[in-house]
């Protein structure tokens, strides 16, 4: 199957998110705080974790600019500092489709990590 394709990519920065809409027909408001605790960097993901490493105090982290990565991703450069991530169509695709799975993961972790 072929990985859907952006017809549009908008950065909402009052609302600190980035809505991506797909050629299938999928539309995903993905949050900025969610894009930055699970980027696709090596800081993020290290090298063949099955879970993302835990990145707290994201809350209110937005998207200083987008950078195209030729036509199959782009990179995001947030205003914490963090510009190593390459997302691909695919994998803001995928994040968008599994959002809420992922997010309802990472509030469990926070919370785990919380009461230790």
């Amino acid at each position: 199957m072929e990985t859907p394709q952006p017809t549009e990519l908008r950065l909402e920065r009052s609302r600190r998110v980035l809505m991506v809409a797909f050629d299938d027909g999928q539309c995903f408001e993905l949050p900025c705080e969610y894009l930055r605790t699970h980027s696709p960097s090596a800081e993020v993901r290290g090298h063949g974790l099955s879970e993302p490493k835990l990145m707290t105090g994201k809350e209110n982290v937005n998207i200083e600019r987008i950078e195209p990565v030729g036509s199959y991703a782009v990179q995001l450069v947030f205003d914490d500092g963090h510009d190593s991530g390459i997302y691909s169509w695919g994998f803001l695709y995928d994040l968008g489709v599994n959002m809420e799975a992922n997010q309802a993961r990472y509030a469990d972790r926070l919370r785990g990590a919380e009461s230790n």
